[in-house]
């Protein structure tokens, strides 16, 4: 579990990339009509603060991370103005509350593990090498 942190920063550029493209594709992939929209925007934006959570450790740049997120979300949905696709004010509020909620699990998490010295802390490095 102690590489989880380096793991989660070496995901989180992939997934902002499909998290990018799927929401400024003018055509998505079909499988995506097979789920309730606003649930594929929190689901990806609760991903993305979870991992930039677990990346940035149980600290306050783990809320500017998130905030981040949903300035992107917000600007990602102002551009699908200009792909052909209908920008959605509900699909914003999808994608801030899958932030707060990623981010918020994603805290609880590193908290969990940095109490039980399976993560690096603010205390040094973990016990369990």
């Amino acid at each position: 579990m102690k590489w989880s942190h380096w793991l989660a920063l070496y995901l989180f550029w992939p997934a902002v990339l499909l998290v990018a493209w799927g929401e400024l594709t003018p055509h998505p992939p079909g499988w995506t009509a097979l789920v309730w929209d606003k649930a594929l925007h929190f689901t990806a934006y609760f991903g993305l603060a979870g991992m930039a959570t677990v990346a940035l450790g149980a600290r306050k740049r783990a809320l500017w991370a998130i905030l981040g997120l949903v300035l992107l979300g917000g600007a990602l949905e102002i551009l699908q103005g200009f792909t052909g696709r209908d920008p959605d004010i509900y699909d914003e509020v999808a994608n801030t509350l899958g932030a707060i909620v990623g981010g918020c699990c994603g805290w609880l998490l590193v908290s969990l593990l940095q109490a039980e010295r399976l993560l690096p802390g603010r205390d040094g490095p973990a016990a369990i090498n």
